[in-house]
Order: C-alpha cells, then sequence, then structure tokens
C-alpha cells in the first residue's frame, strides 16, 4: 500500500459529522454562508460566518469542525486548537481537530502530549503518525527510541524514501553528519527524489564533511550552472572553508514542521488543494521562518482563486530572504489575476529595483507592462532581461519573441522582424513566432511566399489552434487562392466561433468567392462580437458596417486598395 492508497477518500473523512438540522435562530443563515464561501474556497468568510454560528450553538458539531478546517487554512491554527478542544470534549473523534490540537502541543514542545495523543487514536493518520511520534521522541532526547521509529515506518510500503530523508535529517539535526550521509547516499542518492530541499541538505551535509567538491558538483549536476538566489548563496557558503550550518533542521519542532511540508508537497499532485493547503499551513505554523511552507500556502491559495490571501501570505516572506523575488514575482501574479495590474505593475518594478541581476524579474515586467500596452517601457525591460544574460541560448527565444511584438505594436517593423528571425534562430520551429512572424507579412503583403511557408508549419505543429487555421486562411486569401482558403477559414471559425476577427475574415473569403449572402451574415456575426471582452483590438467595427451595407470591392476600392484577384483567374 502506497501513499497514494493510503490517503484515498481522506480529505472527505476530515469532516464526518452529519449535516446541520436547519433551525429557526440565527444560526441557518449564518451555517449556509459559511457552507457556501466553503464551497467557493473563501476561507476568511467561512471563518466568520461559521463563528458567529457558532455563538448562536457551541456544541453543534459540524460547525466547529468545519470551524477548525476554515481556521487552519487561514493560518489560525492556534484558534482552530481551541475550537478543537470543544469537540473533544463532546466526545467527538475528528482528524481535522486532532491535526489541529497535535499541531498547537508540538508548537508548545510538549512532546509527551504529541506521543500520548497518538497512542490514544487521537493522530494525524497513518502516513504522518509515524514520523511525528519518531520526531517527538527526539525532542524528548530519546535518540535511540526516534531512529528506531524512523526504522518502523520505512517498513511501510511506500513510505520509504521519507523515513530515511527525516532519518538523515534527524541525525544531521545533532551534528551526526557522516551517517546522515550515509543514509542520503543509499539508492544512488535519490532519497526524497532529488527533491530542491533534499539536494540541498545534502550539499550542507557534505560540507561539514570536509567534501565541499561534492557538495558543489551536487549542486550543478542538480541545478545546473544558472541559479536562483537562494541556491547562489548556498554555492557561495559551500565555496568558504567554514561550512554552513546546517539550518533545514534545527530541532524536534522543526523536524515536524518538515514532516507537514513534505507530505503536503508529496500528495500535492494527488490530493485537492484544500487538503494540501492544511498540511502547508500546519508547517508554517510550527515553524514561522520556513520559507518553503510559506510560498506553498500562497501558491495554493493563488490556485484556489483566493488571491487576497495569496497576496498577504506571499507578503509574509522577508526582504531579507533569498526566496524574496520570488514571493514578490508570486504577489504579482496573485494580484495580476485580480486584475489589479497597476499594483502588480508597482511590484515588480521595485522588485527590478532591488534584485535588478535577475532576469526573469525584467521579463516579468515586460510581460505586465506589454499586457498594459506600455510598449515601449515593455520592450526595455526585455532589452533588461536580455542583458543579464551571459550568454544567449535557446531558452531566450521568449524574450526576442515578447521584444519583437513590441516593436511591431510601435511600428517598428525592421527591428521586430530582426527580433522575430532571432527567436526563430533560436527555436526554429516554435509555433507561436511563425505564425506572429508569417501573419505580420501578411498584413503587410510582403514576403507571401514565405509567409505561406512559416505559417503551414505552425498549422502542421498546432492543427487545432484557431488563430494559426485563421492565419493559414487569410495568407491564401491574401494570395489570391480564395477556394483554397474558405476550407480553413470555415475551420478557423469551427474552433473561435466568437472572435469577430475570424468571423470578418471568413466573410471576406465568402465575398471573395461569390457566396455574398453568407458573407453578410459572417459580417453581422463579426460586429455582434467585436464588444466581446476578449475581443481583439484590430476589429473594426466600422469597416464591417461598410461591408454590409457597400461591399467588400466598394470599401476596397474606396481605401484605394487592389481589387480582388483570384490567383486562378487566368485559368
Amino acid at each position: 500500500m502506497g501513499i497514494r492508497s493510503i490517503y484515498v477518500g481522506l480529505l472527505a473523512s476530515f469532516l464526518t459529522t452529519a449535516p446541520l438540522a436547519v433551525a429557526a435562530n440565527g444560526v441557518a443563515g449564518d451555517y449556509l454562508a459559511g457552507r457556501q464561501a466553503s464551497f467557493l474556497g473563501d476561507y476568511k468568510a467561512a471563518a466568520h460566518y461559521y463563528g458567529r454560528a457558532i455563538l448562536f450553538d457551541p456544541k453543534k458539531p459540524e460547525l466547529l469542525e468545519r470551524a477548525v478546517l476554515a481556521n487552519i487554512a487561514l493560518g489560525e491554527v492556534t484558534h482552530a486548537a481551541n475550537l478543537a478542544d470543544r469537540l473533544t470534549d463532546l466526545g467527538l473523534s475528528s482528524q481535522l481537530a486532532h491535526m489541529a490540537q497535535v499541531a498547537r502541543a508540538a508548537r508548545d514542545e510538549n512532546f509527551e502530549e504529541v506521543i500520548q495523543a497518538i497512542a490514544n487514536d487521537r493522530g494525524l493518520g497513518p502516513l504522518s503518525d509515524g514520523l511525528v511520534t519518531a520526531w517527538s521522541q527526539l525532542g524528548l532526547g530519546d535518540m535511540s527510541a526516534a531512529l528506531i521509529g524512523f526504522d518502523e515506518v520505512g517498513k511501510i510500503q511506500g513510505l520509504a524514501p521519507f523515513a530515511t530523508y527525516h532519518k538523515a535529517l534527524a541525525l544531521a539535526s545533532v551534528g551526526d553528519f557522516e551517517s546522515a550521509e550515509a543514509l542520503f547516499a543509499t539508492d544512488g542518492g535519490t532519497v526524497m527524489g532529488g527533491t530542491r530541499r533534499a539536494v540541498m541538505a545534502r550539499a550542507v551535509i557534505l560540507a561539514h564533511l570536509d567534501r565541499q567538491e561534492e557538495a558543489l558538483t551536487l549542486l550543478e549536476t542538480a541545478f545546473g550552472k544558472d541559479l536562483d538566489p537562494e541556491l547562489s548563496d548556498l554555492r557561495a557558503a559551500l565555496g568558504e572553508d567554514t561550512p554552513p550550518p546546517f539550518t533545514f533542521v534545527r530541532s524536534a519542532r522543526d523536524g515536524l514542521s518538515e514532516v507537514f511540508f513534505t507530505l503536503g508537497r508529496a500528495l500535492a499532485a494527488e490530493s485537492s488543494d484544500d487538503f494540501t493547503l492544511v498540511y502547508a499551513r500546519l508547517a508554517e505554523y510550527l515553524r514561522q521562518d520556513h520559507v518553503d511552507a510559506i510560498l506553498l500556502c500562497a501558491e495554493l491559495l493563488e490556485e484556489l482563486q483566493q488571491y487576497d490571501l495569496a497576496v498577504a501570505t506571499f507578503a509574509d516572506v522577508p526582504q531579507e530572504s533569498s526566496s524574496f523575488h520570488a514571493a514578490e514575482l508570486g504577489r504579482a501574479e496573485a494580484l495580476r489575476a485580480q486584475d489589479k495590474l497597476e499594483d502588480a505593475a508597482e511590484v515588480l518594478q521595485n522588485l527590478s529595483r532591488t534584485h535588478g541581476d535577475l532576469p526573469v524579474v525584467h521579463s516579468s515586467l515586460g510581460d505586465l507592462l506589454r499586457q498594459l500596452e506600455r510598449f515601449e517601457e515593455a520592450g526595455q525591460a526585455y532589452t533588461d532581461a536580455l542583458e543579464r544574460f551571459e550568454e544567449i541560448s535557446d531558452r531566450q527565444w521568449f524574450l526576442y519573441y515578447a521584444r519583437a511584438i513590441t516593436f511591431e505594436r510601435r511600428d517598428m517593423w525592421e527591428q521586430a522582424e530582426a527580433d522575430f528571425r532571432k527567436a526563430l534562430e533560436l527555436n526554429p520551429d516554435q509555433p507561436n513566432v511563425l505564425n506572429y512572424l508569417g501573419y505580420s507579412l501578411v498584413e503587410k503583403q510582403i514576403k507571401l511566399d514565405e509567409a505561406l511557408s512559416m505559417i503551414e508549419r505552425a498549422a502542421a505543429a498546432r492543427p487545432n489552434s484557431g488563430y494559426i487555421t485563421d492565419s493559414l486562411g487569410w495568407v491564401l486569401y491574401r494570395l489570391g487562392r480564395y477556394e483554397e482558403a474558405v476550407i480553413h477559414m470555415e475551420r478557423a471559425a469551427e474552433l473561435m466561433p466568437i472572435d469577430p476577427i475570424i468571423n470578418d475574415h471568413l466573410g471576406d473569403v465568402y465575398w471573395a468567392v461569390d457566396r455574398k449572402m453568407e458573407a453578410r451574415f459572417m459580417w453581422k456575426r463579426a460586429l455582434s462580437f467585436v464588444d466581446w471582452e476578449e475581443a481583439s483590438e484590430e476589429a473594426d467595427p466600422e469597416r464591417i458596417r461598410r461591408k454590409i451595407d457597400q461591399g467588400l470591392d466598394q470599401v476596397l476600392a474606396e481605401e484605394g486598395a487592389p481589387p480582388l484577384k483570384s490567383a486562378n483567374a487566368g485559368d
């Protein structure tokens, strides 16, 4: 039985109490409001309404249990544990309540209480209890019992990597680096699948064994040469005469925090976000400087679309942390998701001043400024990002592509085309670049044969992309191959039926093949979608109205454009 099978249905078992009967007093409205908030993942509102309902009925089990969950999700674990005490006083068993109570006892370093709770079947569950007990034994000063406990966990199918990892951390926390490294070296050094924290912990352990070169090689093998600030700081520390302190676990309480974090991270891909959030919040509660746990909480809240909570949680990472830039990038993204684009831009602009050596800061700022249509500033941000790479590799194709768009939007075609072609040099078959450059050439009515070749390659790579299929139909239209264009334009309209540009293009193509009634119908459809929130600014409603009233031939004549001419006209 592995980690997944152990926890099938566990989240559902968190809330074990029976549904609350709708009463005539004030509890019903608050309960229903709290339940709706829980359904929406709005933990702040859920905690508020359940808290109010509890004032009316302080002994209602479901109210208490749901309030426990909401408060843990908010990070208010002590309050959750106090609510859990009421459930215990009622003689009820709730795994959520037990988790909050065990975490509170561990935070107070009352390890005897933690061990007793697990012995009395008031623990966290089969995956956690053995590791929690072993760390608590260490907290009581009984290393022998702790090591035996880790070994017992390792006998459970699927849990050996966790047991080995935590046993190694426990040994390192008391200075036995040689025994810790022996455990990390088992199974080819793949303990915990070579996760980031495991690799970093092992590197520090190797440094304490005077094996700095091995530690540096380990970092480079795992993460490459272009390291983020946290890894760069570690690499620099490993190069010093004195090894960096082992801070991954400094105490039994830190070890218990790591239990919640590692299990939460491992379960993230298999379980719901709110389930993982419980583990991450408990890890943060036990160790407030566990930056990885804080970031995990914030990322989960963002996934749950609780953007205000995500923004606040990202802000909990202190500026002196080597992960501060990651937290600020996350905070900006959460603000962006709320359409608070100017606030997000301010965060990134401030970050560019404090962490201006990081390309990702400038590229993220460029993306946001491009969304705000501040193309000149966006282009400069992409330039700043490119200048911070020691050498250009194929990974930088997107920066050239994005900067090309900022040039194209400012009618700086020579610079735009150069960047598009540089992006293709780095990533020759990238569909988005092929399509954008090809479509731009079509709109400028230059190099149409090359444009067709580019767009055909893009369409072959992304046959279900409405935009790329539209581009293929449009270049064929520009080349006068109207009958061929119809097939692709109709397909594009099937893929993106409410896009005004695609409907407008299909109308033009129908007109070109003398299907004029259908053309006017498509132009009217296009006009009806112009105000669609994601509609392209290229849609020109006035021009579409003129085509409906006068026909495409007359509009082209008024614009001084060449008349429609089929490539097969001479056949």
